[in-house]
């Protein structure tokens, strides 16, 4: 069987990973061995990070959220059955920019969703 030593593909193959490790100090980023195990757990973390952007962002909200409420006299937890009981559909994202950026309007949520009374047990 003749040999084959795969020329342009393997090649190719290989200046795609060394381009994806463009920027990688030393070694890892002019050796092929050492570039490929760099690149696959760069994105390793990056598969995982991304995952656990989300949940870092939920809970910089829910940190806002409750800084902003208790200033008010409630909360995290009760605004939020407070919210579930006035029919209040608002995600964490748009509560934590509205205490941020609009104190006056977070306030008056705040003031209306506590003026709601509970539902009567059923």
């Amino acid at each position: 069987m003749p040999r084959v030593k795969g020329g342009p593909k393997t090649h190719l193959r290989r200046k795609k990973r060394l381009k994806l490790a463009k920027g990688y100090f030393g070694g890892r980023s002019r050796l092929y061995r050492q570039a490929t195990e760099a690149v696959d757990r760069a994105l390793r973390f990056a598969y995982r990070d991304r995952r656990i952007k989300k949940r870092n962002f939920r809970r910089l909200w829910i940190a806002r959220i409750n800084a902003a409420t208790r200033a008010h006299g409630l909360t995290y937890s009760e605004l939020i059955a407070h919210l579930k009981r006035a029919k209040l559909t608002l995600n964490r994202k748009v509560l934590a920019d509205m205490a941020m950026n609009d104190i006056e309007a977070f306030a008056h949520m705040i003031d209306t969703v506590k003026s709601t009374p509970a539902p009567s047990p059923s």
